[in-house]
């Protein structure tokens, strides 16, 4: 399947603002533990292009959520500066978590090309499948939160915590991620490649 260079373009494009991010951060210690498996997946992909070369909509969306998580770990979620919004709707609290949650379902649509592409099931089941991929690795994430939070304790665990007070702030964020998610399906259903 001819791509052209999108996906190389993405990925270097995301290499150099990944690199501008990180040079000078909010707290260096949330930087390193928000990062790591946007580093991981990034990596992923890159060793795993040359036997499986997504779409470029399946690219497109991991720079998305990738980029936007990256901008986050750079200030720490809670710090993004989005005055603007929270003064505008009247929020209570900033929204840049809660919205990275919500493109983090945008991943349905790498999960459910490789279960398409490789006809290991039909649409119906692929969907559900990715949907349920999204929702058990946001649960996960916030698991792993929690531990990070209890373990590193002071202001580098309620910085990556990123609750700003909200107690039901990991329900939340998971209700987001099944949100994104079921958003993200039609744009594959109508998009995305069948095989």
């Amino acid at each position: 399947m001819d791509r052209g260079y999108f996906p190389e373009a993405l990925a270097a494009l995301y290499a150099l603002l990944f690199t501008w991010l990180g040079w000078t951060v909010a707290d260096r210690a949330v930087w390193y533990a928000e990062v790591t498996p946007l580093v991981l997946a990034y990596l992923g992909l890159l060793l795993t292009a040359g036997r499986f070369r997504f779409s470029n909509l399946s690219y497109l969306a991991v720079f998305i959520a990738l980029m936007w998580h990256t901008v986050g770990a750079h200030y720490t979620f809670s710090l993004v500066p989005m005055g603007w919004l929270v003064e505008a709707l009247g929020l209570a609290r900033n929204p840049y978590d809660r919205i990275g949650h919500v493109l983090l379902g945008l991943l349905v649509l790498p999960v459910m090309e490789v279960l398409l592409r490789k006809r290991l099931c039909g649409l119906a089941l692929a969907s559900w499948f990715a949907v349920f991929t999204i929702g058990a690795v946001g649960a996960l994430y916030e698991i792993i939160e929690w531990a990070y939070a209890v373990l590193e304790g002071g202001g580098a665990g309620i910085g990556f915590l990123g609750a700003q007070g909200d107690p039901w702030d990991a329900q939340a964020d998971m209700a987001c991620n099944l949100a994104g998610a079921l958003l993200a399906l039609p744009l594959y259903w109508r998009f995305g490649p069948r095989g």
